[in-house]
């Protein structure tokens, strides 16, 4: 066993082998019997690139040998920063093969999370393209490299220079090593097959194993909720390490029941209703910054889009006239709200939800295994319909998180629910109700930033004595991020020179806040802690009283 994962428990294990839930095989097992089922239908589009699901099979499993060739093994854990293109999807099938272990990093991270994530992880390998924008990547594995002796391998996307394989010349260069070198390999079901990331309140993300059995089973049952069959066609322009683009039910959960994938990279929104046209997709995943976005675009009228069946969003709550807009723009699309974590439960709308819970719910467990308590302070749960933290369980829901018992003691309850830091009702019908977060992060677009890991560089600022980050409302992005500071007697600063210096701190510059408010003092609850509630109240309150008087100046 993978020393620093945490497995479940034995007699939970057998209970879900027992149900079905588990099937006792790697991605790599359930994938192979996809592969030939499907294997004339097209799996994957990306441009004028497409693969059927046999040339997926037959491309990806040349990918492995080729990455056995040059060093992987089983169990090694590897660091990709790709965008959404079709060599990431057969990058993530390739290591199942070889049951290497992915870590969904994105191509927005920067030095100050990968090299966490090679640290945390004993990453043997880095792949990342040779440019995002204006940004090279070489440079800072070079330093990561240095740091961490388990880093010898390093794939690029592009041009590979000293000490770098070309990831194109390793999917298209023919294998040397037999196939049945693959065959050969064993992998353990109960095995990380991926660590997917947390958005965890004390810095760096931590990391989610998620074992062959449960993402298997996670997508599968996904699937079945959003109603995906062998005519279905997904358009993925969110970033595909993300959960729900890859398995809730993502790539996986799509390619489980034969059906097509469409990748795009990027989010604009007159490329994206070009791609929903040509290849009549079926469903699109969002978050609601997006569907604002779309839905407010000139050239939503220009384009066919009567083939989307169902637009499924996540990441955070959606406003009802959004979702009414949708529907009037795309007559008989469903909007299908839910609420999930990388960490395991999925909650889900379903069609068939009357209309007044479609609107005010999240949705409700996908299996009837997963087990939900919603407790208060003290660990008690709570009556019908009043608010707890959801804490929770299930046969694809984590047991403790890569390598950090100390933390893990803190988040799982004795008996071995995961605490997720979110506050929920239960709503009559039996679905629940986000009503707000215990943990401290600012929810930008979905992704989620943790106020603690940015509070700690701000401080480091000569200027700074004293931060408090808290998200501020914005009718695109839902949240963003608004630092609050104390000064240093003498000193002055601006959000452009926070900005600047939280630049050089290198990470990824979607956690960079968008407003600073300079205070003499910071309001505090009875307890004497920093009021982040009067905080977010207090840039709420400036926020409405600026769009008023902007309001008012363009009568």
């Amino acid at each position: 066993m993978l020393q620093g994962f945490v497995p479940f428990p034995p007699e939970f294990a057998a209970r879900y082998r027992a149900k079905g839930y588990w099937r006792d095989q790697s991605l790599a097992q359930e994938f192979d019997a996809v592969y030939k089922r499907f294997a004339d239908r097209i799996a994957l589009i990306d441009g004028d690139r497409q693969f059927s699901y046999a040339e997926l099979d037959r491309v990806t499993s040349n990918l492995a040998l080729n990455l056995l060739e040059i060093g992987l093994k089983p169990l090694d854990r590897v660091v990709p920063m790709l965008p959404n293109v079709h060599e990431f999807v057969l990058l993530y099938f390739a290591l199942q093969k070889i049951g290497a272990i992915p870590i969904a990093a994105l191509v927005t991270h920067r030095y100050a999370e990968i090299s966490q994530f090679v640290n945390l992880s004993g990453a043997t390998t880095c792949v990342y393209p040779e440019t995002s924008g204006d940004f090279s990547f070489s440079p800072i594995i070079d330093r990561i490299e240095a740091e961490n002796p388990s880093l010898k391998i390093r794939l690029v996307l592009g041009q590979a220079k000293a000490g770098e394989h070309s990831l194109r010349e390793l999917i298209d260069r023919p294998a040397t090593l037999p196939l049945s070198r693959l065959v050969d390999i064993k992998i353990d079901p109960s095995d990380p097959c991926i660590f997917q990331l947390s958005g965890g309140t004390t810095g760096i993300p931590k990391l989610i194993p998620r074992t062959n059995n449960d993402y298997a089973y996670n997508s599968k049952v996904a699937a079945s909720v959003c109603e995906v069959d062998a005519e279905s066609v997904l358009l993925l322009v969110l970033p595909i390490a993300h959960n729900l683009p890859l398995a809730c039910p993502g790539i996986q959960g799509f390619m489980f029941n034969g059906a097509k994938v469409v990748l795009h990279s990027n989010t604009r929104p007159a490329e994206m209703f070009a791609l929903i046209q040509k290849h009549k997709v079926t469903h699109l995943k969002v978050v609601p910054a997006l569907l604002i976005r779309l839905i407010n675009d000139p050239s939503v009228g220009d384009y066919d889009l009567s083939s989307l069946k169902l637009i499924q969003s996540g990441g955070q709550r959606m406003q009802p006239e959004v979702r009414a807009k949708t529907r009037a723009l795309i007559p008989g699309v469903f909007v299908q709200e839910n609420f999930g974590m990388s960490e395991g439960t999925l909650m889900f709308v379903r069609a068939t939800d009357p209309e007044e819970v479609k609107l005010e719910t999240c949705g409700r467990p996908v299996c009837a295994d997963d087990e939900v308590k919603l407790l208060d302070e003290d660990d008690r749960e709570v009556a019908m319909g009043e608010v707890g933290e959801l804490t929770v369980r299930g046969p694809y829901t984590l047991r403790g998180y890569f390598g950090v018992p100390e933390y893990n003691a803190r988040q799982f309850t004795r008996d071995g629910f995961y605490r997720s830091g979110d506050l929920m009702r239960m709503h009559p019908s039996g679905n629940y109700v986000v009503e707000g977060r215990k943990k401290d992060l600012i929810n930008r677009g979905g992704e989620k930033i943790s106020a603690e890991e940015v509070e700690n560089l701000i401080l480091m600022h000569p200027a700074v004595q004293n931060v408090a980050c808290v998200p501020m409302p914005d009718p695109n992005m839902g949240e963003k991020m608004c630092a609050f500071v104390i000064l240093k007697s003498g000193h002055a600063l601006s959000l452009k020179a926070l900005v600047d210096f939280l630049m050089t701190k290198e990470i990824a510059k979607f956690k960079l806040p968008e407003r600073l408010e300079v205070l003499a003092d910071f309001p505090v609850s009875t307890f004497g802690k920093v009021s982040k509630k009067a905080l977010g109240e207090l840039v709420s309150a400036k926020l409405a009283q600026e769009q008023a008087a902007a309001a008012v100046s363009n009568i």
